[in-house]
């Protein structure tokens, strides 16, 4: 069953630098369906739907560390096989020596008519996943940004507005 997210409603929670969750806000909870008990200590991962390409989270990995924040749209599974989309923020916190000492992401409601772009193109995603690897996966991203002619926040936050 898809959840939906109140147009208010914001989804937060840090992890440590292995992506283990170390806060979680009511509404994170209640979305994914879990107590906070059973998410702190867990790998983020935890609500990771398999609709997700994992090329985007290959990105996300390859880009926060370097410090620079990450948009995307995700989709979520919740503890009882629901789902929901988010549109998410991602950005390394740094201590004050700018060493890096966790994540922190910040969710909220996507706009629908951007997911009538974004599932197709995971689907595509997936398909080309399966049979080509992330690598490939990624590649029909690039691809269709090159067609376009934008980077990848210019397309995610364009698609948000």
């Amino acid at each position: 069953m898809l959840k939906e997210m109140a147009d208010n409603d914001f989804i937060v929670s840090k992890t440590d630098l292995k992506g283990k969750i170390t806060y979680c806000n009511k509404i994170f909870m209640k979305m994914a369906e879990y107590k906070e008990e059973e998410l702190l200590g867990e790998p983020h991962n935890i609500i990771r739907h398999p609709d997700m390409p994992k090329a985007v989270f290959k990105y996300l990995w390859d880009t926060i560390p370097t410090k620079q924040e990450v948009f995307a749209f995700v989709v979520n599974r919740t503890k009882n096989d629901n789902h929901y989309w988010v549109f998410t923020n991602v950005t390394a916190s740094v201590d004050n020596n700018g060493k890096i000492i966790g994540y922190y992401s910040v969710r909220r409601k996507p706009n629908p008519e951007a997911l009538k772009v974004i599932i197709p193109l995971y689907k595509e995603m997936l398909r080309v996943e399966k049979s080509e690897g992330v690598e490939a996966s990624f590649k029909v991203l690039t691809d269709i940004l090159q067609e376009k002619g934008v980077g990848y926040d210019e397309l995610i936050i364009s698609l948000q507005k």
